[in-house]
């Protein structure tokens, strides 16, 4: 179910064109903001990277203070939700009608489903830190990572942890890692072409305040075998600890616990 949709700032049933580049080339890109009792938690940061990924995508958005307008009624009207706003660049076929669209919606979230379980999963799509025009753009074309959620799920893992081909740890489908070894939290670097996460880098503003120290960079597979705890990061998902990645388990620590503690304090 989706609440208060609108498309260029104007409230619809929202139906979007079967000719838009979004339905027909996936072409466009994506926020996903979470309200919180009708306000937009950082909201800045995500419209900044929306600006970011239209740009690379050369997809024109409206003025900012219009963007943030739409998203803050649409937060306000559905209270606790996540709030997704997305950039088409309009028809995709030729001599067809279709001006770009940004559609801002909510939708409710799910139940906290508790510790996250993740399998590996090898994903050769990924760019893996090799620059090319979209590095580190949140596109809509995330058909491949989807497939990596169906299977880690038929396996009976809630969902994936994205590995390169030689078996470098990247991020999920829709969230980032990191894991705690030796009371150091690491986390994949974004030079892996990772997505810039918002929670990830409140994560590491958190684990400053905290005096953690927190290690960015390029592990194996292999060094979670190493790891006490681990945690799943995203709007939707906030500090989530995960309690299996394939067959290593881990307990609910007091790393990720304490994160999430202060993460909880710093949107309320």
């Amino acid at each position: 179910m989706t609440l208060n949709v609108l498309i260029n700032g104007v409230e619809t049933d929202g139906v979007v064109p079967v000719t838009d580049s979004s339905v027909l080339r996936g072409d466009g890109c994506f926020e996903v903001i979470r309200s919180y009792a009708g306000r937009a938690f950082a909201m800045d940061e995500h419209l900044d990277r929306l600006a970011r990924s239209a740009k690379a995508l050369e997809i024109g958005l409206p003025d900012r203070q219009y963007l943030a307008q739409w998203v803050e009624q649409v937060a306000a009207s559905c209270g606790d939700c996540a709030v997704r706003v997305v950039a088409t660049r309009g028809s995709a076929i030729p001599g067809a009608t279709g001006e770009p669209m940004v559609i801002v919606f909510a939708n409710p979230l799910l139940q906290d489903e508790g510790p996250a379980t993740l399998l590996p999963v090898t994903a050769p799509w990924h760019a893996a830190g090799v620059d090319w025009e979209l590095a580190g753009a949140k596109v809509l074309s995330y058909a491949p990572n989807m497939a990596a959620t169906r299977r880690a799920v038929a396996e009976g893992f809630g969902d994936a942890l994205l590995t390169t081909v030689e078996g470098v740890v990247l991020e999920g489908p829709t969230f980032s890692v990191a894991w705690v070894v030796d009371g150091i939290i690491e986390t994949p670097g974004l030079e892996l072409g990772i997505l810039d996460s918002i929670t990830r880098r409140v994560m590491l503003r958190l684990a400053s305040e905290l005096g953690i120290e927190v290690v960015e960079g390029s592990w194996d597979l292999s060094r979670l075998e190493h790891a006490e705890e681990a945690m799943a990061l995203s709007t939707v998902r906030e500090i989530q600890p995960v309690s299996a990645i394939g067959r290593r388990r881990f307990l609910e620590g007091p790393v990720t616990a304490d994160l999430a503690r202060l993460f909880y304090q710093r949107v309320y």
